[in-house]
Protein backbone atom coordinates (compact mmCIF):
# COMPACT_ATOMS: atom_id res chain seq x y z
CA UNK A 1 0.00 0.00 0.00
CA UNK A 2 1.46 3.33 -1.11
CA UNK A 3 0.16 6.55 0.49
CA UNK A 4 0.91 9.94 -1.06
CA UNK A 5 1.29 13.02 1.13
CA UNK A 6 1.12 16.44 -0.53
CA UNK A 7 2.54 19.76 0.70
CA UNK A 8 4.82 22.38 -0.74
CA UNK A 9 7.38 21.98 2.03
CA UNK A 10 8.11 20.39 5.39
CA UNK A 11 4.53 20.62 6.68
CA UNK A 12 3.96 17.03 5.60
CA UNK A 13 6.63 15.70 7.96
CA UNK A 14 4.59 15.45 11.22
CA UNK A 15 1.71 13.50 9.66
CA UNK A 16 4.11 11.35 7.63
CA UNK A 17 6.07 10.53 10.77
CA UNK A 18 2.89 9.54 12.61
CA UNK A 19 1.96 7.22 9.73
CA UNK A 20 5.45 5.69 9.87
CA UNK A 21 5.18 5.16 13.63
CA UNK A 22 1.64 3.76 13.56
CA UNK A 23 2.05 1.58 10.45
CA UNK A 24 5.78 1.09 9.73
CA UNK A 25 5.14 -1.22 6.80
CA UNK A 26 3.24 1.38 4.77
CA UNK A 27 5.05 2.80 1.75
CA UNK A 28 4.96 6.58 1.58
CA UNK A 29 5.61 9.04 -1.22
CA UNK A 30 6.25 12.59 -0.04
CA UNK A 31 5.07 14.90 -2.81
CA UNK A 32 6.81 18.20 -2.10
CA UNK A 33 6.87 21.30 -4.30
CA UNK A 34 9.96 23.38 -3.44
CA UNK A 35 9.89 25.13 -6.83
CA UNK A 36 6.60 26.81 -5.87
CA UNK A 37 6.84 26.98 -2.09
CA UNK A 38 5.29 28.36 -0.02
CA UNK A 39 1.73 27.87 -1.22
CA UNK A 40 0.18 30.13 1.43
CA UNK A 41 0.60 33.47 -0.41
CA UNK A 42 -0.28 31.99 -3.82
CA UNK A 43 -3.56 32.58 -5.64
CA UNK A 44 -6.13 29.81 -5.20
CA UNK A 45 -5.89 28.63 -8.81
CA UNK A 46 -2.12 28.20 -8.48
CA UNK A 47 -2.48 26.13 -5.30
CA UNK A 48 -5.18 23.98 -6.88
CA UNK A 49 -3.03 23.37 -9.98
CA UNK A 50 0.00 22.40 -7.90
CA UNK A 51 -2.00 20.07 -5.64
CA UNK A 52 -3.63 18.31 -8.61
CA UNK A 53 -0.26 17.96 -10.35
CA UNK A 54 1.27 16.42 -7.23
CA UNK A 55 -1.69 14.06 -6.89
CA UNK A 56 -1.29 12.92 -10.49
CA UNK A 57 2.38 12.13 -9.83
CA UNK A 58 1.45 10.20 -6.71
CA UNK A 59 -1.22 8.14 -8.43
CA UNK A 60 1.10 7.49 -11.38
CA UNK A 61 3.61 6.14 -8.84
CA UNK A 62 0.91 3.83 -7.45
CA UNK A 63 -0.56 5.76 -4.53
CA UNK A 64 -3.87 4.27 -3.41
CA UNK A 65 -4.67 7.04 -0.92
CA UNK A 66 -3.73 10.71 -0.68
CA UNK A 67 -3.27 12.94 2.36
CA UNK A 68 -3.18 16.75 2.36
CA UNK A 69 -1.25 17.53 5.57
CA UNK A 70 -1.44 21.24 4.81
CA UNK A 71 -4.11 23.68 5.93
CA UNK A 72 -3.69 25.94 2.90
CA UNK A 73 -4.05 23.02 0.49
CA UNK A 74 -7.01 21.60 2.40
CA UNK A 75 -8.87 24.90 2.54
CA UNK A 76 -8.21 25.71 -1.10
CA UNK A 77 -7.97 22.46 -3.01
CA UNK A 78 -9.53 19.58 -1.07
CA UNK A 79 -12.87 19.55 -2.91
CA UNK A 80 -11.13 19.96 -6.27
CA UNK A 81 -8.75 17.12 -5.48
CA UNK A 82 -11.52 14.74 -4.47
CA UNK A 83 -13.38 15.48 -7.70
CA UNK A 84 -10.15 15.06 -9.69
CA UNK A 85 -9.13 11.65 -8.33
CA UNK A 86 -12.57 10.04 -8.07
CA UNK A 87 -12.59 6.95 -5.88
CA UNK A 88 -9.11 7.42 -4.44
CA UNK A 89 -9.47 8.30 -0.72
CA UNK A 90 -8.34 11.83 0.11
CA UNK A 91 -7.78 12.94 3.70
CA UNK A 92 -7.56 16.64 4.46
CA UNK A 93 -6.33 18.57 7.47
CA UNK A 94 -8.39 20.61 9.92
CA UNK A 95 -6.75 22.77 12.63
CA UNK A 96 -7.26 21.32 16.11
CA UNK A 97 -9.72 24.02 17.20
CA UNK A 98 -12.40 21.58 18.35
CA UNK A 99 -10.22 19.64 20.83
CA UNK A 100 -8.68 22.89 22.07
CA UNK A 101 -12.15 24.31 22.76
CA UNK A 102 -13.03 21.16 24.71
CA UNK A 103 -10.02 21.80 26.93
CA UNK A 104 -9.86 25.57 27.22
CA UNK A 105 -12.04 28.67 27.42
CA UNK A 106 -9.16 30.97 26.44
CA UNK A 107 -6.82 29.88 23.69
CA UNK A 108 -4.92 31.21 20.69
CA UNK A 109 -4.68 29.86 17.16
CA UNK A 110 -1.24 30.27 15.60
CA UNK A 111 -1.37 29.99 11.81
CA UNK A 112 -0.05 31.51 8.62
CA UNK A 113 -1.28 34.96 7.67
CA UNK A 114 -3.43 33.46 4.91
CA UNK A 115 -5.09 30.90 7.18
CA UNK A 116 -5.57 33.46 9.95
CA UNK A 117 -7.43 35.74 7.56
CA UNK A 118 -9.49 32.94 6.00
CA UNK A 119 -13.24 32.56 6.33
CA UNK A 120 -12.52 28.85 6.85
CA UNK A 121 -10.72 29.39 10.17
CA UNK A 122 -13.37 31.89 11.26
CA UNK A 123 -16.08 29.30 10.61
CA UNK A 124 -14.22 26.66 12.62
CA UNK A 125 -13.92 29.04 15.57
CA UNK A 126 -17.59 29.96 15.32
CA UNK A 127 -18.67 26.32 15.06
CA UNK A 128 -16.46 24.71 17.69
CA UNK A 129 -15.43 27.54 20.03
CA UNK A 130 -18.52 29.71 20.41
CA UNK A 131 -18.41 31.48 23.74
CA UNK A 132 -14.67 30.96 24.14
CA UNK A 133 -12.09 33.73 24.01
CA UNK A 134 -10.08 32.80 20.91
CA UNK A 135 -7.18 34.93 19.70
CA UNK A 136 -6.00 34.36 16.10
CA UNK A 137 -2.24 34.98 15.80
CA UNK A 138 -0.64 35.27 12.36
CA UNK A 139 2.87 33.84 12.54
CA UNK A 140 4.69 35.82 9.89
CA UNK A 141 7.41 33.87 8.03
CA UNK A 142 7.48 31.00 10.53
CA UNK A 143 6.60 28.24 8.06
CA UNK A 144 8.97 29.64 5.44
CA UNK A 145 11.79 29.84 7.99
CA UNK A 146 11.21 26.22 8.99
CA UNK A 147 11.38 25.18 5.33
CA UNK A 148 14.71 27.02 4.91
CA UNK A 149 16.14 25.61 8.11
CA UNK A 150 16.84 29.17 9.30
CA UNK A 151 16.91 28.69 13.06
CA UNK A 152 17.45 32.38 13.83
CA UNK A 153 14.44 33.39 11.74
CA UNK A 154 12.38 30.60 13.32
CA UNK A 155 13.22 31.88 16.80
CA UNK A 156 12.42 35.46 15.82
CA UNK A 157 9.06 34.48 14.34
CA UNK A 158 8.16 32.47 17.43
CA UNK A 159 9.10 35.35 19.76
CA UNK A 160 7.01 37.75 17.68
CA UNK A 161 3.97 35.45 17.78
CA UNK A 162 4.41 34.81 21.51
CA UNK A 163 4.56 38.56 22.17
CA UNK A 164 1.18 38.93 20.42
CA UNK A 165 -0.40 36.05 22.33
CA UNK A 166 -2.35 37.08 25.46
CA UNK A 167 -0.69 36.05 28.70
CA UNK A 168 -3.88 34.50 30.04
CA UNK A 169 -4.38 31.85 27.34
CA UNK A 170 -3.77 28.31 28.55
CA UNK A 171 -3.65 26.60 25.14
CA UNK A 172 -2.39 27.28 21.63
CA UNK A 173 -3.58 25.56 18.47
CA UNK A 174 -0.76 24.98 16.01
CA UNK A 175 -2.80 25.85 12.94
CA UNK A 176 -0.05 25.22 10.39
CA UNK A 177 1.33 21.74 9.85
CA UNK A 178 4.90 23.06 9.92
CA UNK A 179 4.63 24.27 13.50
CA UNK A 180 4.75 20.91 15.32
CA UNK A 181 8.32 20.59 14.04
CA UNK A 182 9.31 23.40 16.41
CA UNK A 183 6.78 22.67 19.16
CA UNK A 184 9.46 22.51 21.86
CA UNK A 185 10.66 26.02 21.03
CA UNK A 186 7.10 27.31 20.81
CA UNK A 187 6.27 25.85 24.23
CA UNK A 188 9.37 27.46 25.72
CA UNK A 189 8.24 30.88 24.46
CA UNK A 190 4.82 30.60 26.09
CA UNK A 191 3.81 30.72 29.77
CA UNK A 192 4.58 27.47 31.61
CA UNK A 193 1.77 24.94 31.35
CA UNK A 194 0.39 26.24 28.06
CA UNK A 195 -0.94 23.22 26.18
CA UNK A 196 -0.27 22.85 22.46
CA UNK A 197 -2.75 21.23 20.08
CA UNK A 198 -1.96 20.04 16.57
CA UNK A 199 -3.73 17.76 14.11
CA UNK A 200 -0.92 15.53 12.78
CA UNK A 201 -1.75 12.41 14.79
CA UNK A 202 -5.49 12.76 14.18
CA UNK A 203 -4.98 13.16 10.42
CA UNK A 204 -2.70 10.11 10.34
CA UNK A 205 -5.22 8.00 12.26
CA UNK A 206 -8.04 9.13 9.96
CA UNK A 207 -5.89 8.19 6.97
CA UNK A 208 -5.39 4.72 8.42
CA UNK A 209 -9.13 4.32 9.00
CA UNK A 210 -9.81 5.21 5.37
CA UNK A 211 -7.09 2.84 4.19
CA UNK A 212 -8.56 0.02 6.27
CA UNK A 213 -11.96 0.66 4.68
CA UNK A 214 -10.51 -0.18 1.28
CA UNK A 215 -10.67 -3.83 2.30
CA UNK A 216 -7.44 -4.59 0.48
CA UNK A 217 -3.94 -5.48 1.58
CA UNK A 218 -2.46 -2.58 3.51
CA UNK A 219 1.01 -4.05 3.74
CA UNK A 220 4.18 -2.77 2.13
CA UNK A 221 7.91 -2.65 2.60
CA UNK A 222 8.08 0.60 4.57
CA UNK A 223 9.82 2.61 1.84
CA UNK A 224 9.77 6.42 1.80
CA UNK A 225 10.08 8.08 -1.62
CA UNK A 226 10.53 11.81 -2.09
CA UNK A 227 9.33 13.80 -5.10
CA UNK A 228 10.59 17.38 -5.36
CA UNK A 229 8.33 19.28 -7.80
CA UNK A 230 8.20 16.14 -9.92
CA UNK A 231 11.89 15.22 -9.65
CA UNK A 232 13.18 12.23 -7.72
CA UNK A 233 14.94 13.51 -4.64
CA UNK A 234 15.61 13.08 -0.96
CA UNK A 235 14.62 14.94 2.16
CA UNK A 236 16.50 18.26 2.41
CA UNK A 237 18.91 19.04 5.20
CA UNK A 238 16.29 21.28 6.79
CA UNK A 239 14.03 18.22 7.20
CA UNK A 240 16.78 16.16 8.81
CA UNK A 241 17.16 18.81 11.50
CA UNK A 242 13.89 17.48 12.94
CA UNK A 243 13.10 14.18 14.61
CA UNK A 244 10.30 13.54 12.12
CA UNK A 245 12.59 13.99 9.15
CA UNK A 246 15.21 11.67 10.59
CA UNK A 247 12.56 9.05 11.29
CA UNK A 248 11.36 9.16 7.69
CA UNK A 249 14.92 9.05 6.40
CA UNK A 250 15.61 5.97 8.51
CA UNK A 251 18.36 7.68 10.48
CA UNK A 252 19.14 7.39 14.16
CA UNK A 253 16.93 9.76 16.16
CA UNK A 254 18.62 11.92 18.74
CA UNK A 255 16.11 12.74 21.47
CA UNK A 256 16.48 16.33 22.64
Amino acid sequence: MLVGLIDSGLGLLPTSAWLKQLRPELDLILLMDPDNAPWGPKQDDVVIERVLAAADRGIEAGAEALVLPCNTASVTALAHLRAHVGSVPVIGTVPAIKPAAQHSDRFAVWATAATTASAYQARLIEEFAAGRAVTPVACHALAESIDRGDSSAVSAAIRDAADRTPDDVDAVVLGCTHYPLVATEIAAALPPGTRLFDSAEAVARQALRRINQLGESTGGSGTVTVSMSGRAGSLPASALAHREGRLLAGEHIVHQ
